[in-house]
């Protein structure tokens, strides 16, 4: 079963990528979202010519290939693209072997909790507190997740006292039973960092996502030493060394891989696997209802050292509309299932694809 063609239809915002093969066979997958367009040219540019001709079911072997052979490019347009390989590679075996590819993996839940992320710092805590309580009345959301502090804002705040004022007012909002998470996308230095932990503490909050800059990985493991609170990361790292040695520090207490980011279900896994070996739990990170939702649902599904939520956001983002034919991927009391079918177990609307930007390389 050898890869004969890959063909992407892009937008700059979603990338979606099909593979087939020699006998026939298909499958679908997707570039991560934002940019997705430089991505897929990475794909057909860089990445095609290794995998052309490949065995097509030896995807393991072929995303090391791919990382391999293009190691002077170890950065995000890369690995994105080897992810969109990847994951319509997990698909097209998922099809024809007649399983999902949660199966394929090993699957033992057909549901999973999930988390409503908001990705909003615009948002005064009056309203992000209402907004939280009424989803939590719509669709029975047993978690949230705010953000504090200001994206890579060096210990400012989105505007001065929102943190102080935000933690306290959701927690009022949605109970002490609902869980509580907090993301600072990098917002602050350590000992800021840790001022805000210690906050979130006081208010029950069960884990602090980033709260230092990413690449300042000794600044996020004097962080997670320091507070009671798990400390979570590892979204925006794509390299297998680093994760590496993030784990082996204790930088964080929980890691969250992004499957797209990070080059595919294989190495989402990888990072998943050495983390269960120290004892760690993996929530990955997802930030959007593209199918990058569908692979974490899979992959949590068959996750044994999987966190106790997915996160699932509740922003209305207009390009993820309508991507999707039949696909339920809707919380319904708390929980999201896991497509059944096989492969991914969604279908792409016909539609969408005609009206991306085309492009194919093939086997000679």
């Amino acid at each position: 079963m050898k890869i004969k063609s890959i063909e992407t239809f892009a937008t700059r915002d979603v990338s979606f990528v099909r593979v087939r093969t020699d006998d026939g066979h298909e499958g679908y997958g997707q570039i991560s979202a934002w940019n997705a367009n430089i991505s897929a040219l990475a794909l057909h540019q860089q990445i095609a010519p290794i995998a052309l001709g490949s065995d097509a079911l030896d995807i393991h072997g072929l995303v090391e290939r791919c990382f391999l052979k293009e190691y002077k490019f170890p950065g995000a347009f890369t690995t994105r693209a080897i992810g969109g390989l990847d994951t319509a590679l997990w698909d097209l075996r998922g099809k024809a072997e007649g399983k999902s590819v949660c199966q394929l993996l090993g699957q033992y839940r057909t549901s999973i909790d999930a988390y409503g992320s908001s990705m909003r710092r615009d948002i005064t805590p009056q309203d992000e507190a209402e907004r939280m309580r009424r989803l939590q009345d719509k669709h029975g959301f047993r978690a949230f997740k705010i953000r504090v502090g200001k994206v890579f804002g060096n210990d400012e705040d989105q505007w001065p006292g929102r943190t102080e004022e935000l933690i306290p007012t959701v927690r009022r909002a949605v109970g002490e039973l609902t869980t509580l998470f907090a993301d600072g996308n990098s917002a602050f230095t350590p000992k800021r960092a840790i001022e805000v932990g210690r906050l979130l503490e006081q208010h029950h909050f069960s884990h602090f996502e980033e709260p230092c800059p990413f690449p300042e990985l000794e600044w996020t493991a004097e962080v997670a030493a320091a507070l009671d609170i798990p400390v979570s990361g590892g979204e925006q790292d794509t390299c297998i060394a680093h994760w590496k040695r993030m784990i082996h520090m204790r930088a964080v207490d929980i890691v969250q891989p992004n499957i797209s980011y990070v080059g595919g279900i294989c190495r989402a896994m990888r990072v998943a696997g050495m983390a269960e070996e120290a004892s760690m739990l993996c929530t990955p990170h997802n930030a959007n209802k593209t199918m990058t939702l569908v692979f974490t649902l899979h992959m949590l599904g068959a996750l044994r050292n999987a966190g106790p939520f997915m996160e699932y956001t509740i922003e209305h983002d207009p390009w993820a509309v309508d991507l999707f034919e039949d696909a339920d991927l809707e919380v319904k009391d708390g929980k999201v299932s896991i497509p059944d079918g096989p492969g991914w177990g969604v279908r792409i609307r016909p539609e969408w694809l005609g009206k991306a930007d085309y492009r194919v390389s093939r086997l000679d």
